[in-house]
């Protein structure tokens, strides 16, 4: 039996969020800096020394425990449900008491110590904090060093997996799903002589009618073992076919008059000049841009990209941009942090980008750590604020679509033309199973900056002017012109 049981995504579509590290060649890796800061009134607190945060911690949400250790020298996470703990793909160590913390490739994690018993942790590449909160020990059930074993019981596999959905997805009844009745239908299918064929096949067909992108299950010593759930609407290109989608929309903006193109990162990001001082800024993603898939490279070379975009000549004067289209019709998702970075170079004010929470109760879906609010600061050079549209699509996804959502607290409001957006929004909460298979899920929701309880999961975010994405810029080009 094939275990291929979906579309392995091309680079730029796999949706990888800033908190996923890499599965084999899917995922990222994960690099970690650790500082610590003290806490008001608080002698435990002391600083870059790290030793008060030494011990366990529990995140609010996302089912993880958080050890440091060694003078606060080391740490590393577990993933933790109500029947199983595995350790996580978090790992770190420094080498001095004020250094930072790195596993190779990736964007630092600081830990802010706000007392004796509670922590708040950020990772760079991302938005928002995680509150950590003292727990006495480890669960007794954590493997520690151990890890995943692969000849582990299949329906050890079975109840690690449907138990994390079960404590961590927020979207049962969104999409109609009775998950205790999922459970009731393929638990009897496992037996402790399951194959891993058969095995993957049900794990697989359990979540298929969620329809969600941020799904996925992969075994990484098969190169047939990969699952990834899309809504039904729409069909993930190959490489064949992004690679058709790309060419079309450079010529579509040459057909349209543009001129004086230029490129990042590999033609992930593209600027061109359009008629009647219009700008054209395309981007397909928010990762890959460098070399090792470095964070702190991707976020340089973003930087670069946008300084030379929106210079003081286009944002301010008398030959400056009358419009501005934002092409994100294949944005396939990445760093949250960086698709922020953009909506930052499009206002002259601070707002409230959106709202961002996690699922955070075991037994009820409905219940979420407190909403954070993630405010957009305007970039401190040149920034453009007039009228701006925005091309989207079904394949905007994951942070094309918290971009997406951050521009909607922006004044001058952009006009969205296009299509609905693919509905995630969430971080893909990465877990291990016992037997060392990788699965992701999203556990989070992220609001609407405006009223705080709009969400745009499942049905993404709708255009104010419907059109097909092949039609989509000459329709914002003819708006801007008219304004």
């Amino acid at each position: 039996m094939s275990r291929h049981t979906g579309t392995r995504p091309p680079r730029g579509h796999d949706e990888v969020r800033a908190r996923t590290p890499r599965i084999a060649a899917l995922l990222l890796t994960t690099a970690v800096a650790l500082t610590t800061a003290a806490g008001s009134g608080n002698a435990l607190a002391r600083g870059p020394g790290g030793a008060a945060l030494d011990g366990t911690w529990r995140m609010d949400g996302y089912g993880t425990v958080v050890t440091v250790t060694d003078g606060g020298r080391k740490l590393r996470t577990y993933e933790t449900t109500a029947v199983s703990c595995m350790p996580g793909e978090l790992t770190a160590t420094r080498s001095d008491a004020g250094g930072p913390f790195r596993q190779e490739g990736e964007a630092p994690v600081t830990v802010t110590q706000k007392g004796h018993d509670r922590a708040e942790l950020a990772f760079g590449d991302n938005v928002g904090h995680r509150t950590l909160r003292r727990i006495a020990a480890l669960p007794a059930d954590c493997r520690g060093e151990t890890g995943p074993d692969p000849k582990a019981d299949p329906r050890q596999v079975f109840d690690t997996y449907w138990r994390t959905y079960a404590e961590n997805y927020p979207f049962f009844a969104a999409r109609h799903i009775d998950w205790n009745a999922v459970r009731d239908r393929y638990r009897p299918r496992i037996t402790a002589t399951t194959g891993p064929d058969e095995l993957f096949s049900v794990l697989s067909e359990m979540v298929r009618p969620l329809h969600d992108g941020h799904t996925g299950l992969v075994d990484p010593q098969h190169p047939e073992g990969y699952f990834a759930g899309h809504r039904e609407d729409t069909v993930i290109p190959d490489e064949q076919e992004r690679n058709r989608m790309d060419k079309a929309a450079a010529e579509s903006v040459k057909a349209a008059g543009g001129k004086d193109e230029r490129s990042w990162a590999g033609g992930k990001i593209t600027y061109a000049e359009l008629p009647g001082r219009i700008g054209f800024l395309r981007i397909t993603t928010f990762l890959g841009y460098a070399k090792g898939n470095s964070y702190e490279a991707d976020a340089a070379t973003l930087g670069k990209a946008l300084d030379e975009v929106f210079t003081t000549a286009r944002t301010n004067g008398p030959d400056a941009l009358r419009g501005l289209v934002l092409d994100l019709r294949l944005n396939g998702g990445g760093s949250d942090r960086l698709s922020l970075d953009v909506a930052e170079r499009l206002t002259g004010r601070p707002y409230t980008a959106y709202l961002k929470h996690a699922r955070d109760d075991a037994g009820d879906p409905r219940k979420f750590t407190p909403a954070e609010p993630v405010r957009a600061l305007p970039h401190p050079g040149p920034v453009y604020t007039g009228p701006l549209t925005v091309l989207t699509s079904r394949l905007t996804m994951s942070a094309g679509e918290t971009l997406t959502e951050a521009l909607l607290g922006r004044g001058p409001r952009p006009v969205l033309i296009g299509e609905n957006t693919q509905g995630l929004f969430s971080d893909r909460l990465e877990r291990t199973l016992p037997n060392g298979w990788r699965f992701w899920l999203p556990n989070e929701e992220f609001l609407n900056g405006s009223d705080h309880r709009t969400t745009y999961d499942g049905a993404g975010i709708p255009p104010d002017v419907a059109a097909r994405p092949e039609t989509a810029l000459p329709v914002a080009l003819a708006r801007l012109s008219s304004s």
